[in-house]
């Protein structure tokens, strides 16, 4: 484990570095990412969503085929392969977490399967995860993680899991201003509302925990999105936080999951480049304005107003959200298939693909560098010598 002198993160009784690298999908970060932030002691975190892409034995299997059936029974054998060697990289060190989206329409089979296959951590956004206790019945050594951005939706996950005698393990707070990929607020206009800031929303979470009974240290607050400096992690430190999460920084490191297409697309985008927009799955999300996204962009209103409801219209055939824009026809929605997008993005393809990312710059700008490094920098403040 590295050194650091902050302070150490506890859950489930594991001694973890206070840095959760963040659950980013398709593929960008799947074992070698995961694996590699665990075994230096700090929380690995595979995104489960269609990981079948990373293994061309897999996909050979999925070409051509439109059987949803077929193509979640891939996916979920990718995962199991993802868990187990990103556990063996980890070498017992650190934390191995699976991100579920509980906005995907599989995302009760992804949790059941990311604990049989040895994850220890469940991380679930993208929607309440009310039911995140029951989906991991049984397996009482996984720790469950709700990844939230305001005191209220805070308070309703624990009003509703203290009535199952469970409470979180930790809670990530995710801040929509600066976070990458789908956010937490319902519509672009929220992004920027106060209550969404660290220093409120920590001070009301506290409150929170006092007028339930919940002692401050039972539940580790873990905020996400923005963070890209030693100085920031110390100040959120100084507020009641146990650690941070972060996406974009880790996406781009050496050992990172995706093409070096998709690593140089993040990495030198500059913050001219980074748009807010909305994305198929109704919410608001943020990503590197590249030719793709800005073709879209200049025909969404004609698109939305053209939007119908047809299962045909699903391109990628697996049926991946609960809620779609372009597959249900909802006119304020993307129309657009975001499996499509992001399978390109994962490839390197800069013309097609749907490069997601965190609104902020990075610690070693355009740099790509190991994880090693990003670790010392975030725990320490120690910057190598970048040419």
């Amino acid at each position: 484990m590295l050194e650091t002198d902050l302070p150490h993160l506890y859950i489930k009784g594991r001694r973890l570095l206070p840095i959760v690298q963040g659950g980013m999908g398709v593929g960008v970060s799947a074992h070698r990412l995961a694996g590699a932030v665990a075994r230096l002691g700090a929380v690995g975190t595979i995104a489960s969503i269609d990981l079948r892409h990373h293994h061309p034995d897999l996909v050979e299997q999925g070409k051509r085929c439109r059987d949803k059936a077929v193509l979640d029974k891939l996916n979920l054998v990718a995962l199991e392969r993802e868990v187990k060697a990103a556990l063996d990289t980890a070498g017992g060190e650190g934390l191995v977490a699976v991100n579920v989206m509980k906005a995907v329409a599989e995302h009760a089979v992804l949790v059941r399967q990311a604990c049989a296959s040895g994850a220890q951590a469940v991380v679930m956004g993208a929607g309440l995860p009310l039911d995140l206790p029951e989906l991991a019945e049984g397996f009482p050594d996984v720790a469950l993680i709700p990844i939230l951005s305001d005191a209220r939706g805070i308070g309703i996950v624990l009003k509703k899991w203290m009535r199952k005698n469970r409470l979180p393990d930790a809670i990530v707070i995710e801040h929509p201003r600066y976070a990458g990929g789908h956010l937490g607020a319902p519509k672009p206009e929220d992004i920027k509302d106060p209550r969404f800031d660290f220093p409120g929303i920590l001070e009301s979470v506290f409150q929170l925990f006092k007028d339930m009974d919940i002692e401050r240290e039972q539940i580790p607050l873990i905020p996400a999105g923005g963070i890209n400096t030693y100085e920031k992690i110390r100040d959120l430190f100084a507020l009641g936080a146990s650690a941070v999460q972060l996406g974009t920084p880790f996406a781009v490191t050496e050992e990172g999951d995706a093409h070096p297409n998709f690593k140089k697309v993040l990495a030198e985008a500059k913050p001219e480049d980074i748009v807010t927009f909305m994305s198929v799955a109704g919410l608001p999300a943020r990503a590197v304005l590249t030719p793709w996204l800005a073709n879209y962009l200049r025909r969404e209103s004609k698109l939305q107003d053209c939007a119908k409801s047809h299962p045909e219209r699903c391109a990628s055939g697996l049926h991946c959200l609960t809620q779609c824009g372009l597959r249900d026809g909802i006119a304020k929605a993307g129309q657009f298939c975001i499996d499509s997008q992001l399978v390109a993005a994962l490839r390197g393809d800069i013309g097609k693909g749907l490069f997601f990312r965190g609104s902020e710059s990075l610690p070693f700008g355009a740099a790509i560098r190991p994880v090693r490094e990003l670790l010392e920098y975030l725990l320490n403040g120690r910057k190598p010598a970048l040419s």
